[in-house]
């Protein structure tokens, strides 16, 4: 099995060092792919000067600011173009522990899974450093997303998880509009279309040290908005009850 991390990455020069270096000690043979959105803090740069070093990271630079799903979509034509067997996705802010990775992969490895999730919300899950209010909206977003969908999935939003290639060569990517949690919505609720198997692990979800986010109000209005539309397509077309 050869993994493929996809790590987007916009103005993280603070980050990608740590984050490459913790992903090449967690799995020492896998790949990375960093997408660069034109970071203008020289985030490519270093990751091509690391790569020189640690062997098995390729850069691919994009014009300008396009967007979390865009890198991903963007990310997995490349690596399903190399036939790379899993395709990881993965936060560059070091939100995601890179020493998680071994247990996600190792789902899809025994066969028990088509998309394994790093979870925040099921036992063993955690976010450590959120406030009330934060993880309230969160877990509520979660349950929504679940409801409106039917998703037996407690954490749609997540972005640490591996998919199988197999999988990810089902799904139609290029009429994947979605960014941000829009995105990782999407392709869960594609998956289970699929009749994929979604697996969850729980993971402990860490506030970022160094950048900022890059998360906003447009992204969070546009995944409530999809998930809504989603929704209501299945009930007028009659596909929950097919599921």
């Amino acid at each position: 099995m050869t993994p493929l991390v996809v790590l987007p990455t916009y103005q993280e020069a603070e980050n990608v060092e740590t984050v490459l270096r913790r992903i090449r000690a967690a799995l020492p043979d896998a790949h990375v792919l960093v997408v660069d959105d034109g970071s203008p803090d020289g985030t490519a740069d270093l990751a091509e000067k690391l790569a020189e070093e640690l062997g098995g990271v390729d850069v691919l630079r994009r014009p300008g600011k396009e967007g979390l799903g865009s890198a991903y979509r963007a990310g997995f034509r490349w690596g399903l173009d190399r036939d790379f067997d899993v395709l990881v996705e993965m936060d560059a802010d070091l939100s995601h522990a890179p020493e998680d990775l071994p247990a996600l992969l190792a789902v899809i490895a025994g066969g028990g899974a088509d998309l394994v999730l790093g979870s925040r919300y099921v036992p063993g899950g955690a976010t450590p450093e959120w406030p009330r209010i934060r993880r309230f909206l969160s877990v509520w977003a979660n349950r929504y997303a679940a409801a409106a969908l039917g998703l037996a999935v407690n954490d749609a939003t997540a972005g640490f998880r591996a998919y199988t290639a197999a999988v990810l060569r089902r799904i139609d990517l290029e009429h994947s509009r979605a960014e941000g949690y829009g995105f990782q919505v999407e392709m869960v609720y594609r998956v289970v279309r699929l009749g994929g198997r979604i697996v969850e692990v729980p993971i402990t979800f860490t506030d970022r040290l160094e950048g900022r986010s890059k998360m906003s109000g447009r992204i969070v209005v546009e995944a409530l908005a999809l998930v809504t539309l989603w929704g209501l397509r299945d009930l007028l077309t009659g596909r929950r009850r097919q599921r």
